[in-house]
């Protein structure tokens, strides 16, 4: 029950060894040294025991960072490339995504890009209801703490529905909301500053957002460039795809339990 991960992981020794109970091979696109703009197809290997038989998932079991790559000039109508991909810790577990979840950021802000397939339902969204909505949610704390069980004033909470705005709730939804539990509460976010586009496919949806820094309480790249990070794509018809850990932890109120991004160029 022997896990090697052979990628690069900055301020982490590039091989980590873990005894895993789960079983699975899967090849992923990740950085491999610290010149970012050098990848290469690398393998997970994990063997035996059968899922049923886990006791705690994968990406519970140590706590991992990620490169999140610099994109000058970001925009919603403009996709983020394969090097944007951000990959979900349940592959770990042996799930296969159904979502495809991209970031970038630039001294503006943050820029995302979803897209999600193998629907056969639209998905449920209503703006006056953004926390029971089938979307995209995005806690990140811009001070990277994980010693903390309750979030602090650096971190926030953003809700992005591909629909459900509008008199027709057929318009894009994107607000900021307060994180459950809160020690302290970030600036707050108007109106209109969160920028978001969607696109409705036939098997799913296209999300498109951007989190500007004004929205962004600490929100310092040199100063500051590492930032706690977590996503859930949470749908009806499909389940919960995150990042991190998933609902049996609760992620959505505990900074300790979410992931690392290192802003890199």
């Amino acid at each position: 029950m022997l896990l090697v991960l052979r990628c690069w992981f900055s301020r982490v020794n590039p091989i980590l060894r873990l005894s895993l109970p789960c079983s699975f091979r899967v090849p992923l696109a990740l950085p491999v040294q610290r010149k970012v703009d050098t990848f290469k197809q690398i393998e997970f290997e994990m063997n035996t025991t059968p899922a049923e038989e886990k006791l705690l998932p994968a990406a519970f079991l140590f706590r991992v960072a990620m490169p999140c790559r610099y994109s000058k000039t970001p925009a919603l109508n403009a996709p983020l490339g394969e090097e944007f991909r951000l990959l979900s810790l349940s592959l770990l577990d042996g799930e296969v995504p159904w979502s495809d979840f991209r970031i970038a950021w630039s001294e503006e802000g943050l820029a995302f890009g979803l897209t999600v397939e193998g629907k056969r339902q639209p998905p449920w969204c209503r703006a006056n209801r953004v926390e029971d909505s089938d979307g995209l949610v995005v806690w990140i704390d811009t001070r990277d703490t994980h010693n903390v069980h309750r979030a602090g004033r650096f971190c926030q909470q953003f809700h992005f529905l591909p629909q459900g705005g509008g008199t027709k709730l057929d318009e894009p939804v994107a607000v900021h909301v307060a994180i459950d539990r809160s020690r302290e509460q970030p600036r707050p976010v108007g109106p209109g500053v969160l920028k978001v586009r969607s696109e409705k496919r036939v098997d799913g949806y296209v999300l498109q957002g951007l989190i500007p820094a004004a929205a962004l309480t600490g929100f310092d790249p040199a100063e500051h460039p590492r930032l706690g990070f977590q996503y859930a794509v949470v749908d009806r018809e499909k389940g919960e795809q995150t990042f991190s850990v998933g609902g049996e932890f609760p992620y959505r109120s505990d900074p300790s339990l979410w992931g690392t991004l290192e802003l890199a160029r």
